[in-house]
């Protein structure tokens, strides 16, 4: 998207290539995702993608390039919803031992999810001020991203109260209800496979 809307610099970095090494990042995919999973959390952010905004043509590209992140793991998610859906009968939700392959797309299902709502926050560094900020006032502007990487944190503490990560849970858990998955190839799959737990 960034590269439809003017930035070329993006061909340059490797992100139009099926090389996820180029959009690994030291802090941003490895060392906040461990400590936020270390503390219980979920292991985000993830990849880490830089734009050269002034390049983008206008400020509708500049939300539009903002847009495609969370779109892009919408998209995931949904190819991952279709092959666990129990209508496919790839996957047997009553099977108390799922298969390794769906343990680890159910893992991803639930995360691909939680990416998408966690990153349309409209917080600096996310997607979901990224998706405002070309129509803030130059002031305005200045004030968040002197937030820097403060952002991330002040959120990862919101989600240490429970009722803002029930809120969470509870909208994936509509939208998993919605999309008509079980909880046994959803939650079930994500506690075997990061916390060894099946509840």
């Amino acid at each position: 998207m960034a590269y439809l809307g003017g930035d070329k610099s993006v061909r340059d970095k490797g992100y139009l290539h099926f090389n996820i090494f180029a959009y690994v990042d030291p802090l941003m995919s490895i060392i906040i995702p461990v400590v936020f999973l270390i503390m219980g959390g979920l292991p985000l952010p993830g990849g880490a993608v830089y734009i050269d905004r002034s390049a983008l043509r206008s400020k509708h590209w500049a939300t539009l390039v903002s847009l495609a992140g969370p779109a892009s793991n919408f998209i995931l998610f949904l190819i991952l919803a279709a092959l666990l859906h129990p209508g496919t009968g790839l996957v047997d939700p009553d099977q108390s031992d799922q298969p390794a392959w769906a343990v680890v797309m159910g893992t991803m299902c639930v995360l691909e999810l939680f990416s998408v709502l966690f990153n349309l926050i409209p917080i600096p560094p996310l997607d979901g001020y990224g998706i405002i900020e070309p129509y803030l006032d130059y002031e305005s502007q200045t004030r968040m991203r002197s937030l820097g990487m403060m952002g991330l944190f002040v959120l990862y503490m919101l989600f240490r109260f429970d009722p803002v990560m029930d809120f969470f849970r509870d909208t994936i858990d509509h939208l998993f209800d919605f999309f008509g998955l079980p909880f046994e190839v959803t939650w079930r799959a994500y506690n075997i496979a990061l916390f060894g737990v099946s509840e």
